[in-house]
């Protein structure tokens, strides 16, 4: 009978969802982008508050651990890290191209030679992908691609691909394929962590709380804008 909080910040969306046994009773999305600092917090609040009206206490929370955007990562960690330490209860890692995977085979109708490959937007044509079959297991492991012509085309020689993800709509105008499918649809949300969530608390897999942190994949690297560099002095 666990009630378990999920937290998604890995992408442009913040997604905050309440479980009990893999039905959901509690699902807020913000869509709006660059705002996670500001809404995650107001969602976990008013999802504390369903459990607290059912007289249930959390069992434990699951977070998107990445990889994605540095700052909604590191936002959403440091969050769910607190309510673990708050409440003492375990902390549940989700790897978001294996939540993006899962919803596919989940929602989708697949053939039995059908690969997934979840596309999480990076820089420019980059992205952070990850190949698995039709059963879920992983074949490729996780990397930073930078997306050109050729980019898994010995894939889509012998199988359907489906492309998911919120990288999956500026691939589709480079990669040309009959076996090319393309469903940005399918993006990072807190609800679709539940199942993934559920099997991971039944089988006891939780992360240190004190030394857990997000997987970036690549170092953060800081930018300024443009707009705030200082002209250089003019050489005389």
């Amino acid at each position: 009978m666990a009630l378990i909080l999920h937290v998604e910040t890995s992408a442009k969306n913040c997604s905050v969802a309440l479980s009990q046994d893999g039905q959901l009773l509690f699902n807020k999305v913000d869509t709006a982008g660059s705002s996670h600092s500001v809404q995650l917090g107001l969602f976990v609040d008013e999802a504390m508050k369903v459990a607290e009206s059912k007289g249930k206490k959390l069992d434990a929370v699951a977070v998107s651990s990445g990889p994605g955007s540095y700052t909604g990562l590191r936002i959403g960690v440091s969050l769910v890290k607190g309510v673990c330490y708050a409440l003492g209860i375990p902390l549940i890692s989700v790897p978001t191209l294996d939540l993006l995977a899962d919803e596919v085979r989940r929602t989708r109708n697949l053939s039995s030679e059908a690969l997934i490959c979840p596309l999480v937007d990076a820089r420019r044509m980059e992205v952070y992908t990850a190949l698995y079959n039709a059963d879920g297991t992983m074949l490729h492991p996780v990397s930073a691609v930078i997306v050109d012509e050729k980019t898994f085309e010995v894939e889509l020689e012998n199988h359907p691909v489906w492309f998911v993800g919120d990288g999956a709509e500026k691939c589709s105008t480079i990669i040309r394929s009959e076996n090319a499918i393309f469903d940005g649809q399918i993006v990072p949300l807190a609800e679709s962590m539940v199942p993934l969530a559920e099997r991971l608390y039944q089988e006891q897999k939780f992360e240190d709380v004190a030394y857990f942190e997000p997987f970036y994949l690549k170092d953060f690297v800081a930018t300024v804008s443009k707009k705030l560099l200082i002209p250089a002095a003019p050489v005389k």
